[in-house]
């Protein structure tokens, strides 16, 4: 906190993750010192960047202008970042791209892995804290020494670094995996506020590794093995590789990589390694808020920019919007129109404002589980499963989720869209499995479902567990040529209707019928034998959010 005081805007900012509690609170009073300014995620772009002074124009009848807040230096504090939409992220990024004095708080409050701060603000805020490992009675008041912050603040200035710091603080991030050049530069920034901050005159190694600890460590994606052991300390001195000559003082003050590496691996927290390959595959799935599409609303949602319209057909007047188009254009109407001028806001057909919105459907995926054959009972234990750690999830990401299965001749819905963990587990319990294969019949009633999910104004994506070896036709028939031709035409007519689907192949030995099947339906196919339900559930989650 004392380092972000000292240079907001080379360390751009801080991402503070964690709920909303008193540690969190105990934190913000440390920082209200620095005066943050709060913005929420739906702030809307005049209050950002600024635009026409209604009231100013309207009484002058030229165009007056206020500023907007990324106009002026300071910190923002941005309330709900896990909920940061794409436009916001972008465009506060590029305000701490022009290095204006601007630096940010996020305060990220995600539940879950895989939610968290959009990865254009991550990549650009130098700091990370961790709030959620705390507890009340291990923390204190927070108060910031602003005696030795406005010391070092006048000090930063005359803080000299060696030539190769930065290169070696790049060959650092990139042994991390760190592939952000901004990154290092954030790092530098880091040690130069320590270095200011203990009244050196230059970066030294104390500095690299504080900086690596706050800067890296919370953007590793890989961690380098253990440096291999020194040379045989017996070995002939003359057998020895040459080593380059250095200046005495060069030799004393350079840092090898692996000390500062060791750094960064020091504040990692345990088990990280093997959580890595998960933390890439819930990154990967970051995009998707599991919320439906997107769709323009004239009655509800979130707010967008007003456009030149007509009412009428439930479109509603934006007056403000409205006001502000016809204000600068008044004195040149009162000379053109003198008669009408008489304390009159005059306006135009053209003037006029309709509001918008953008809201979004709930989304929900349809389980379609192949309960027939010997292996069924294997099949929909991990149905079970994958279902009741989706709806676990449904909360945070706004899912519904159904069940279709199928055996013997016919489809059947065994749980309609739910969010209800409860009754699924009701639904779900004893359902019976084993007979014939009616995928024909599965694919019909899957299609009907997510037709009368979107009739109900949700945005539906079907999820086929199956291993496509189906037997009977849309009759009722045993003939397995006549059921093939009744799945493919289903499988087309589901392409048709723009239905997203994924297909998991569970069968031992992977067929070529269903992956011509997944192609016919436009849908991505994943084979996995022997998964079980939490690989089910974390292959959908990130096979979903790679769809978007």
């Amino acid at each position: 906190m004392t380092l972000l005081a000292i240079d907001p805007s080379g360390l751009r900012g801080i991402w503070l993750r964690g709920r909303a509690g008193p540690v969190r609170d105990r934190v913000l009073a440390g920082l209200s010192v620095l005066a943050p300014r709060k913005i929420h995620p739906f702030i809307a772009d005049e209050a950002l960047m600024g635009g026409m002074d209604l009231s100013s124009t309207l009484v002058t009848g030229s165009l007056q202008r206020h500023a907007g807040l990324l106009e002026c230096a300071g910190l923002l504090a941005l309330t709900m970042a896990e909920r940061c939409p794409p436009g916001l992220a972008a465009r506060l990024g590029q305000a701490l791209d022009r290095d204006r004095g601007i630096g940010l708080i996020a305060l990220d409050e995600a539940a879950e892995e895989g939610e968290g701060l959009p990865a254009v603000l991550a990549d650009r805020l130098g700091l990370f804290l961790d709030l959620d490992g705390f507890a009340w009675g291990e923390t204190g008041e927070l108060v910031l020494n602003s005696g030795r912050i406005a010391d070092a603040q006048q000090r930063l200035g005359e803080i000299s670094t060696k030539a190769d710091v930065l290169s070696r603080l790049a060959r650092v991030a990139a042994e991390l995996g760190i592939v952000s050049l901004r990154a290092p530069i954030l790092a530098l920034a880091c040690a130069r506020a320590n270095a200011a901050l203990r009244r050196a005159r230059q970066v030294d190694e104390e500095d690299l590794r504080v900086a690596v600890a706050l800067c890296f460590a919370h953007k590793a994606r890989q961690v380098p093995d253990d440096p291999a052991p020194p040379d045989d300390p017996a070995q002939d001195p003359s057998e020895r590789p040459a080593e380059d000559e250095r200046d005495q003082d060069q030799a004393e003050t350079d840092i090898p990589s692996d000390m500062l590496i060791d750094a960064a691996r020091a504040v990692l927290p345990p088990g990280v390694l093997a959580q890595l390959q998960a933390a890439r595959m819930a990154q990967a799935s970051n995009s998707a808020s599991g919320a439906g599409q997107k769709r323009k609303s004239m009655r509800r949602g979130r707010p967008l920019p007003a456009r030149a319209g007509k009412p009428g057909s439930g479109a509603r007047i934006d007056v403000i919007a409205t006001l502000r188009q016809a204000a600068p254009w008044q004195k040149m109407r009162r000379a053109m129109m003198p008669d009408r001028a008489e304390g009159r806001l005059l306006l135009l057909p053209s003037d006029i404002r309709i509001k918008r919105y953008e809201d979004q459907t709930d989304r929900v995926l349809i389980f379609v589980v192949d309960a027939s054959g010997s292996a069924a009972l294997a099949r929909l234990a991990e149905a079970k499963g994958a279902v009741e750690l989706m709806l676990a999830e449904a909360y945070s990401s706004r899912d519904h989720v159904a069940l279709v299965t199928f055996r013997g001749h016919a489809a059947e819905v065994c749980l309609p869209p739910s969010r209800s963990l409860v009754q699924a587990k009701r639904r779900l319990a004893g359902l019976p499995g084993g007979g014939a294969t009616p995928l024909a019949s599965a694919l019909q009633l899957a299609l009907q479902t997510a037709e009368q999910a979107r009739a109900h104004g949700m945005s539906p994506t079907l999820a086929f567990l199956t291993d496509g070896r189906g037997n009977i036709a849309l009759d009722g028939s045993a003939n397995r040529a006549q059921a093939g031709e009744d799945a493919a035409q289903m499988a087309r007519a589901i392409a048709a209707r723009t239905v997203p689907a994924l297909v998991i192949d569970t069968s031992l030995r992977p067929k070529p019928q269903l992956s011509e099947l997944s192609a016919q339906m436009g849908a991505r196919l994943i084979v996995l034998p022997r998964a079980d339900a939490r690989m089910l559930s974390t292959t959908l989650s990130a096979a979903l959010g790679a769809k978007g």
